[in-house]
Formats: C-alpha cells, sequence, structure tokens
C-alpha cells in the first residue's frame, strides 16, 4: 500500500490559495531559522526566514521566553469563555503592559484572534462612537481580507470579484498632503498606516502625519493608525508612530491596532483607545463587539512574553543599525532603491520578472524573502529583530548571489 506524503494531502485537503505555493515542508523552527523535513538522506535544509512570517516572529521562531510562558499557562486552563466575561490574569497583565507602553488616553485594550478582526472592530467603534458611516483610507493600503477589512483596501483588483462591500468607504493617497482636505465632518474615521507595508514600505514625509492628525481634530473624525506590521519594535521604536511627532510628542491616534508580531508567533490582535470611546460598547446594543476566541490566554501569555523581550533585549533599538547594515550591503546595479525604516525594508528592482526570479533562487540557497501585494518589484526584507551582524551578512551574499546569477 503506497504511503501518502505530507506534501500529497498539502495539496489534496488544504484549500489553496494561489497555483504556487511555496510548499515547504517545515520540520522545526528556531531563532531567525526554519528547517524542512530533509531529502533522501534524511538530512534537514536550513532556511534563514528574512520575512518573519510577514511580520510575525519579531522575536524569532520559538523564543525560549515565549515557549515558556506558552507551557506555563497551559497548566492552568484554556479557553474557558467568550470574551470579557471572566477575569482571566494573561489578559489583564497584557492590557496594562500594553497601556504601559502608550501615551495616556490609549489605555483600554480589546482583543482580537487576528490583525483583520482588529481592523473590524476598530470600523464598528468609530462608526457606533461617532454616529457617522463614512471611512477614509488610502490607496494601496493593505488591512485584511474579511469583507469589512477588504472595503478599506486600496487596490481594486483584490476587491472586485468581492463588491458589493460596504458603503462609504473613500480613499486618499498616503503622504500627499493635498488629499487631507478630503477629510470632512462626515467622516467617522481615517484608517492608515503609519508605514505602508504592502505598497512598497513608503515612509511618510515630516509633517504630513500631523497634519493628518490635526485634520481629524478640527472635523471630529477619529484617527485609526494600522501598526498591524509596524508594531512591537519593526522600524526602530516600539511603535512606528513614536517617531513621527511635533513639539516633543508622537502624533497620537485615537485607536491603535496591533496583531502580526505581538503574539511571539501565537495567534492575537488587539484595538485600543481610550475607556471614553471604548465604553460605547456597552449599551445600544449591549455587547456591541463580541468574540468568542479574542484574547485567548495562550495567546496573552505568548504576547507578554514577546512584549518583554523586545523591551528587555532592546530590540527596537537595535533595528535602525540593522537596517543600515542590509543598506550598505545591498548594492548592486540591479537594486534602484531600498525603502523603509529599521528592519522593515523593501528593495527594488526594475520588474516582477526581474525579481521572482532571484527570490526564487535565494530561496533555493536557503534564504526566504518575498514581494508585496501592491509593489510586486521589490523585495520584501523584515527578519526577527534578533538576527545578529552575522547574518545579516550571510543573508546579504546570498541575496547578491542570486542577483548576480541574472545579466543586468
Amino acid at each position: 500500500m503506497q504511503t501518502v506524503t505530507h506534501r500529497q494531502l498539502f495539496f489534496q485537503h488544504v484549500a489553496q490559495t494561489s497555483d504556487f505555493p511555496l510548499a515547504l515542508e517545515i520540520e522545526r523552527a528556531e531563532g531567525v531559522f526554519i528547517y524542512s523535513a530533509g531529502d533522501a538522506s534524511n538530512q534537514p535544509t536550513r532556511f534563514m526566514d528574512l520575512i518573519s512570517g510577514i511580520g510575525v516572529s519579531n522575536v524569532g521562531h520559538r523564543h525560549p521566553r515565549v515557549i515558556d510562558a506558552i507551557q506555563q499557562q497551559l497548566d492552568k486552563y484554556l479557553h474557558l469563555m467568550v470574551y470579557g466575561e471572566y477575569v482571566q490574569t494573561p489578559q489583564t497583565q497584557l492590557a496594562q503592559a500594553l497601556a504601559s507602553t502608550l501615551p495616556v488616553g490609549l489605555d483600554n485594550v480589546y482583543f482580537t484572534n487576528s490583525g483583520t478582526e482588529a481592523v473590524e472592530g476598530a470600523m464598528k467603534l468609530a462608526k457606533r462612537y461617532t454616529g457617522r458611516t463614512e471611512i477614509i483610507s488610502c490607496i494601496n493600503a493593505y488591512h485584511g481580507a474579511t469583507q469589512g477589512a477588504l472595503s478599506l483596501s486600496g487596490d481594486e483588483n483584490f476587491k472586485r470579484n468581492y463588491r458589493p462591500l460596504l458603503p462609504d468607504i473613500r480613499h486618499i493617497r498616503h503622504g500627499v498632503q493635498a488629499d487631507i482636505d478630503q477629510i470632512t465632518e462626515k467622516t467617522a474615521a481615517v484608517v492608515m498606516e503609519v508605514i505602508t507595508a504592502e505598497a512598497g514600505i513608503r515612509v511618510p514625509e515630516p509633517g504630513y502625519l500631523q497634519a493628518v492628525r490635526q485634520r481629524c481634530t478640527e472635523v471630529g473624525a477619529l484617527l485609526i493608525f494600522d501598526e498591524i506590521q509596524t508594531g512591537f519594535g519593526r522600524t526602530g521604536t516600539f511603535w512606528a508612530f513614536e517617531a513621527f511627532g511635533a513639539n516633543g510628542g508622537p502624533v497620537v491616534p485615537d485607536i491603535l491596532l496591533c496583531a502580526k508580531g505581538m503574539g511571539g508567533g501565537m495567534p492575537v490582535g488587539a484595538f485600543i483607545s481610550s475607556a471614553e470611546i471604548m465604553s460605547v460598547f456597552k449599551n445600544n446594543p449591549i455587547l456591541g463587539h463580541i468574540t468568542t476566541f479574542g484574547g485567548h490566554p495562550v495567546s496573552c501569555a505568548a504576547s507578554l512574553a514577546t512584549l518583554q523581550v523586545i523591551q528587555d533585549e532592546k530590540l527596537y533599538e537595535q533595528a535602525e543599525a540593522k537596517g543600515q547594515l542590509f543598506r550598505q550591503l545591498l548594492v548592486h546595479p540591479a537594486i534602484k532603491a531600498i525603502r523603509g525604516k529599521g528592519l522593515m525594508l523593501a528593495v527594488e528592482f526594475e520588474s516582477f520578472a526581474v525579481l521572482k526570479p532571484i527570490i526564487d533562487r535565494a530561496i533555493a540557497k536557503g534564504v526566504i524573502t518575498d514581494w508585496f501585494l501592491f509593489c510586486d518589484n521589490s523585495m520584501r526584507i523584515a527578519p526577527p529583530l534578533i538576527i545578529t551582524e552575522d547574518q545579516i551578512r550571510d543573508a546579504c551574499a546570498v541575496i547578491l548571489g542570486a542577483i548576480q546569477t541574472e545579466p543586468v
């Protein structure tokens, strides 16, 4: 009787979202490396993960403190009750720890299972609090794949076959001052990435976010910062918005979104606001937002450990220098530009046709990179924050070798 392989089961029974998944068969992961099941000689193949599972493994794969926190919580309890009914220590400790990283007023946390769920909750919160329906997001923004979050997406290719989506969604250009006047008294909220991700890592010019903040305040719209990819130390500060401010303080949103890197590899997200704003979920109707598994105790324990590792080891303080090392080493005529901040970089090439074979050759040589949904001529580099200088040098050597294989 012929044995069915895991690869065969993957293609037969796991729902596919493209005709060309990477289909690496993973056996284990640790630090900045993931290991495949190996070849016929039973020797594992090691891959350096330069994309952190798309912005998730900020403290690396299976960080010992995260694993210890998970194991300790497993011995206590798992899911007990739908969100918000029981006092659960992992939730309360994580909520307090998150609030301690944020300015006054961002101290009320609603836990979700993912980033897109955080977006959905924040959209409901903004509409309920303001009594308005219009929400503004940015062209080439990506905020998730559920129907509300997809409605915010700034790329029509991802949306057209799922219409009709939510009404009263408008789009402006990220970083363009002239578009700010489109935020009006009709606007419930502006949902904006501090630094765009899937648009190919675009850092706004000084003063832009302040101008958006000022306009939102003038017209009574809420400002929602999506830090699902930028948060938890990736860009050189714990939160990316900390680096954009004036008069000694950051540009502070009314609602903050986080997920991905906050869980240390476990599924968790959150939207964070003030107690005043969040209180509208208590009535008309009661239980204004509900989740069964949001704030799962094991995920919250892992997230708290992740937050503490980033703070204790000051990983965010190392991100900028490590990002600069990538910039210094990745010099080649085929590279047109390198954009980004900290360890969130986009390496631009002439076209997807040039980039895709480079990505494939780098993977074949043991370095995993990727491209961006709305910027497919640029290589994504967002490794775990724990990556060392030697590992950066090794990774860059592989990438340059993959480029040089192709005539320029």
